[in-house]
Formats: structure tokens, C-alpha cells, sequence
């Protein structure tokens, strides 16, 4: 079954058809009107950017207003990399559909994913043939790193940010998917937020910044 995503965009603050891409994708339960309120606060310095935050394409189990990219009932290796998978083809797809409608390619977008979203954004980013700008990552995990061994086709510079309070996904994951990247010699900086639950915090919102500056200058 294929899935045409929709949601909100925002942007660009310039005038003129977009330069750059920011695509965001939310976390389990949310929607695209979740980050899509990223989009002022990083707009005065993406100008050129337009914004784009993409219902995941299935309702929530648990929040029937809310969506999902996938079903998870833990964060074992096995079940997000299950899940990834399955839905990887419908945000493929969009992907480039989204980058042909703007007439830009992958050096000139970048993936944000918070949570669950964080999850796709490395899973789908990390197989694609030509690497994305960049992809900053809130709060989220690596699915199957040891599969990425073998399925890993660019690098793109990764900035992954999370709360050490985080009770939803314990802050060990951004530890372990460091490690996993460092691995496979992908560029990865990471950063942690003292006392920051399962959230973005204001040096989270200013450090994604300056990193979607960075890649897409």
C-alpha cells in the first residue's frame, strides 16, 4: 500500500521559489504542526529555506489524533529497524518527489526528525545514493546500526541532540548511535542537554540552527 504524505510547509522568507530544502519529521503521536513552528525561529537564518513537515502516513495506536511512521512497543534494535523498513519506501518517495516539485537535490536539503522522526531521517538519509546536506537529529535513536554496515550508501554530516532526563528514549541511545556512526566514518557530532526531558530545549533550537546554516551555505 502506498501513502501520498501531506502537511504543513512554511516558507521561504525570501521572496523567489526556494533555494534550499528542510524537510521535518515528527516524533510518534505528533504531526507535521509540531515542527513546522521551527520554521520562524530558523527562518531569519535560512532565508532561502523552504520548510516542510510531512504527516507520517499512518494514525497513531496510542493517540488516534496523532500519527506514526511505524508501530513500536520498545526500542528494541530488532522492532525499529522492522519499522523503519516498512514505511522507508513511502518517505523515499517523497523525498524526491518533494526535492523535483522545488527543483533541488539532496545537496541542498536537509532532514530534522525529533524522536521517532530522528529514527527515519538516519534510517532513510544514510541509504540514499547522494548524500543530504545534513541531518540534525532530536531525541531519537539509530535503528540497526550492524544493518547499516552493510546497506550505508553516503555520509552526510549528522548532528544529534538529547535531553539526559529523557525518559522516553534514555539518553544511552544517542551514546550508542554515536558509536554506530563513528563506526561507519560518517561525520557526527553530538550534543547533550543537562536536565531536558523528551523535548527540544532553546540551545537545542539555536544549535540546529547554526548546524542548517552550516551545511546548507
Amino acid at each position: 500500500m502506498s501513502f501520498e504524505l501531506t502537511g504543513p510547509t512554511a516558507g521561504p522568507l525570501q521572496e523567489g521559489r526556494p533555494r534550499h530544502l528542510v524537510i521535518l519529521l515528527h516524533g510518534y503521536g505528533a504531526n507535521g504542526d509540531d515542527l513546522i513552528g521551527l520554521a520562524p525561529v530558523w527562518a531569519p537564518v535560512l532565508p532561502d529555506t523552504l520548510f516542510v513537515a510531512p504527516n507520517a502516513p499512518y494514525p497513531c495506536d496510542m493517540n488516534p489524533y496523532g500519527f506514526q511512521w511505524f508501530g513500536i512497543s520498545n526500542l528494541r534494535p530488532d522492532i525499529m529497524l522492522e519499522g523503519a523498513r516498512s514505511v522507508a519506501p513511502t518517505l523515499d518517495a517523497f523525498l524526491t518527489a518533494e526535492m523535483a516539485r522545488h527543483g533541488v537535490d539532496e545537496s541542498k536539503t536537509a532532514l530534522v526528525g525529533f524522536s521517532q522522526g530522528t529514527m527515519m531521517a538516519l534510517h532513510v538519509g544514510l541509504r540514499r545514493a547522494k548524500p543530504f546536506a545534513g541531518i540534525l537529529g532530536f531525541s531519537g535513536a539509530l535503528p540497526g546500526a550492524a544493518a547499516l554496515q552493510d546497506e550505508i550508501k553516503s555520509r552526510p554530516p549528522v548532528l544529534l541532540i538529547h535531553g539526559d532526563a529523557d525518559p522516553m528514549v534514555p539518553v544511552q541511545a544517542l551514546h550508542m548511535a554515536e558509536q554506530g556512526l563513528q563506526a561507519l566514518k560518517v561525520p557526527i557530532e553530538i550534543h547533550v542537554c543537562p536536565g531536558l526531558e523528551h523535548g527540544i530545549d532553546q540551545a537545542g533550537v539555536e544549535l540546529g540552527a547554526k548546524f542548517l546554516k552550516k551545511v546548507l551555505a
